[in-house]
């Protein structure tokens, strides 16, 4: 119950700052209406009724704010797929299924999409915020816009009696939406506010019959405004407050980090120079604007900055509502930026920090140059006995990815004609112990791994071994777009072999790698065993021995069976129990569709600026991964395998997926290097076998997988033991007549057990209620029996009545 009282006072103020507000919040009626006169599902060009809908002049405040841009990103992945987006829109729409569910089956379709359109993409930005925008734009007399800060300070001004916890995400999302219908409801006790509101509305705005709209105003105005007056920016409106995250560090400790060059150097000490110099708070934009960088790498650089403090001292890290970490929380407060500055959001520097850098003198450092030392200690020797280097390699001679990590090459000073290579002198500086970044050149161009020198240079050569194999490289696209680099001596002038870094670019260079290739964190991965499979995924343990012995004696593996039987459920489990542990980074899915290529799949030449460059793949740099830590096992994962052109899609790595060619190299037929496909990864697809529209799959790529048929599970005890915890006559007599329609299925010559009724449609449930388990029949079961039955009327007309007459008894 929220505080009746409390929300008494909220909404007089509401009401007397109402008239001063609405202009800058009418463009939320103005959004809705414009969604629903505009929305169309079905329309031939989705890509541009979504860009339509939801225009950007219409709905900027909505889907555009604190350097988030889940509007523009969702349009340019309708734009790159379609058909798939459309798809994911169809399923956050169906009000049949659980609001959680689908909001987390959107966010996870367009993870897959991210991934698949990497080089384009950084992330999605389609969190929950997002996601509630979009059903609330379809449906809003049902639905309102979460915001885990915002709602959070709703239930606290109000005195709710709903908790929301950093990383519960299902049971913020249920009591946002409990604590929000309470709101709505005591909203419509109030006629003088809707009054008020309906008169403001025109005909541009949607006119909130329910209103749920002016609902999310009204929590809008309670977190942002009620109780700040018109005195300074209030503590609470910085993100996060004091109060909820605190680093550990005091002033001194603050020191002792700035005087660390390890650490902070004059790069990073230049970004905080930058912010300091501008009074301790400021936009990104404002930031770059004035030391003329791109707003991203003044992002960036703090992440990074924030990423080496955490490293070194291990200190907590602020984790959002998303169960992410938000890096720049360790240097910096923010908050929403006014509609006057330039930027969406300004960062201050925390106050232990902020007072640490008064006595630090952070000013000697100057970004504009680069973050080099102003003051006279710049031409002064540094004590250094590391070097770093760049250095390149032509993979059609020596391939750095190929190599094994430990072993020793030799580089010659000299080519082939016997004259010394180009930049000769950092071959005569360079020494044992010294610090090396490996970048094959063209058709690479990624830094693939880490080196150190350790002999030389002799007469000839000079002897690098290789310490590290990035299992996601870096490629070059990446580092000529950071301004960190810009002078850096081998993008001012690339013809040569070695090249030579400053330690502030091998620093960047290193944290980029490492970004993108993390260590083991130490967190404890959550444990998964072969009793967790049996107990989530409805199989004897027969079965389950059967399953694994196959997978492992072939490493290809597809999963066949009608709809609902889990296998895709089952694969993943499969491959947790098989690491025995969740650990999702050593897995990868995908989902093959008529379209997708060898180019997705492996390599292709792809648009780039005015040309073309050669991109890698998923299956290709997830290869890469795996032979990264060939002690660990790799699962990748293919959904509808059998919708895809498999000849077209695996080309020559037909060959290379055989168990006994696993380790083999071949030549690629796009760049002409040597590929192979590790030992220790995994392929598991799964097809369905009750899809009349799909052909048989490819001989050639059958006879190199094993075969599991998945069938219903409703016998099995897994499923005997969830079936007794629901406690549901109701459900028991569904199940029977299920069951009995599978040995109609399975006697049926034109169908078969192929076709069974999978257990998974009854799966999920804490509780068996009426309208689900109806639902379930109605939209599930029958519109497939329609399906498999569409030339007899007769049969289908007798299941039919069977199963809708369980509701009726």
């Amino acid at each position: 119950m929220i505080n009746k009282d409390k929300l008494h006072e909220v909404l007089e103020l509401y009401k007397k700052e109402f008239n001063e507000r609405w202009t800058g919040e009418r463009f939320k009626w103005k959004a809705v209406k414009w969604f629903q006169d505009n929305w169309d599902i079905n329309a031939p060009d989705f890509a541009k009724m979504l860009d339509k809908v939801l225009d950007q002049s219409i709905t900027c405040g909505l889907l555009t704010s604190r350097n988030n841009f889940p509007r523009g990103v969702i349009v340019e992945l309708a734009a790159a797929a379609p058909e798939e987006v459309r798809s994911m829109f169809i399923g956050l729409f169906d009000e049949t299924r659980d609001l959680v569910e689908r909001i987390s089956s959107f966010r996870e379709q367009a993870d897959i999409l991210r991934e698949k359109y990497a080089e384009k993409f950084g992330q999605h930005y389609q969190n929950e915020n997002a996601i509630t925008t979009y059903l609330w734009l379809r449906y809003p007399d049902k639905y309102y816009i979460y915001k885990y800060s915002e709602v959070r300070k709703v239930a606290e001004v109000l005195g709710a009696d709903v908790t929301f916890s950093k990383g519960a995400y299902a049971e913020n999302i249920r009591n946002f939406m409990k604590l929000y219908d309470e709101l709505c409801d005591a909203l419509k006790d109030e006629p003088e506010i809707a009054d008020m509101v309906s008169s403001a509305l025109d005909d541009e705005c949607y006119p909130d019959p329910e209103l749920k709209s002016l609902t999310i105003d009204v929590g809008f105005y309670i977190s942002r405004y009620f109780g700040k007056g018109d005195s300074a920016i209030a503590e609470e409106e910085w993100f996060p407050t004091l109060s909820e995250y605190d680093p550990g560090f005091t002033k001194e400790q603050w020191l002792e980090l700035l005087r660390d060059e390890n650490i902070i150097g004059p790069v990073w000490g230049g970004l905080l120079a930058a912010f300091y110099g501008m009074g301790g708070e400021a936009t990104c934009t404002q930031v770059a604007i004035k030391y003329n960088r791109p707003p991203f790498s003044v992002n960036s650089s703090s992440v990074q900055l924030a990423k080496r403090i955490h490293r070194k001292t291990n200190c907590p890290m602020y984790i959002g509502s998303d169960g992410k970490t938000v890096y720049f929380t360790l240097l910096f407060q923010g908050r929403g930026a006014g509609k006057d500055v330039d930027g969406t959001y300004v960062w201050r520097i925390r106050p232990e920090l902020y007072d640490a850098l008064t006595e630090f003198d952070i000013m000697r450092y100057d970004w504009l140059s680069g973050g080099e030392q102003k003051t006279a200690q710049k031409n002064e020797p540094v004590a250094e006995n590391v070097n770093y280097w760049w250095l390149n390699a032509n993979p059609k001679i020596w391939s750095f990815s190929q190599s094994a990590i430990g072993e020793v090459q030799s580089y010659t000073m000299y080519n082939n004609n016997g004259n010394k290579r180009r930049i000769f002198q950092n071959f005569l500086d360079a020494k044992p112990g010294d610090l090396v970044i490996g970048y094959e050149s063209n058709p690479v161009k990624q830094i693939v791994a880490t080196c150190i020198v350790v002999e030389g240079p002799d007469d000839k050569c000079l002897y690098i071994q290789k310490t590290g194999t990035l299992a996601n490289p870096i490629d070059y696209a990446t580092i000529k777009d950071c301004p960190e680099l810009a002078d850096m001596e081998y993008l001012v002038s690339p013809q040569g072999s070695l090249f030579k870094l400053t330690k502030s670019e091998y620093d960047f260079i290193r944290d980029l790698i490492i970004e993108e290739n993390p260590t083991e964190t130490g967190e404890t991965i959550e444990k998964y065993s072969k009793s967790d499979f049996l107990n989530e995924v409805y199989m004897s343990d027969a079965r389950y021995e059967d399953l694994v012995g196959v997978l492992r004696n072939k490493k290809n593996l597809i999963l066949q069976g009608a709809p609902g039987v889990g296998k895709t459920f089952a694969a993943r489990r499969l491959a947790w129990s098989m690491m025995g542990v969740k650990d999702e980074s050593r897995i990868e899915l995908v989902q093959f569709h008529q379209n997708y290529s060898y180019e997705d799949f492996v390599m292709g030449y792809k648009p780039e600026g005015e040309g073309f460059e050669l991109k890698y793949g998923i299956f290709y740099r997830f290869c890469q991964k795996a032979a990264a830590s060939p002690d660990k096992e790799f699962f990748f994962i293919i959904d509808e395998i059998n919708r895809g052109n498999m000849s077209k899609i695996f080309g020559e790595l037909l060959m290379l997926i055989e168990k006994d060619y696993r380790g083999t190299k071949a030549t690629l037929a796009y760049n002409g290097l040597p590929f192979s496909v590790p030992k220790n990864l995994f392929i598991i697809g799964m097809m369905n076998t009750a899809d009349r529209s799909i052909a048989m799959i490819d001989y050639a790529l059958r006879r190199r997988f094993g075969f599991f048929d998945m069938g219903p599970g409703f016998d099995t005890k897994g499923f005997g033991d969830y079936q007794k915890k629901l406690k549901s006559e109701l459900f028991d007599k569904v199940v029977n007549e299920i069951k009995q329609l599978n040995e109609d299925i399975t006697k049926d010559k034109s169908l078969g057990k192929g076709f069974c009724v999978g257990h998974s449609y009854f799966c999920g449930q804490k509780s068996c209620t009426d309208n689900w388990l109806r639902a379930v029949v109605d939209y599930d079961i029958l519109p497939m029996l329609r399906e498999y039955w569409f030339d007899d009327d007769k049969k289908y007309i007798s299941w039919e009545n069977r199963l809708k007459g369980i509701f009726q008894g």
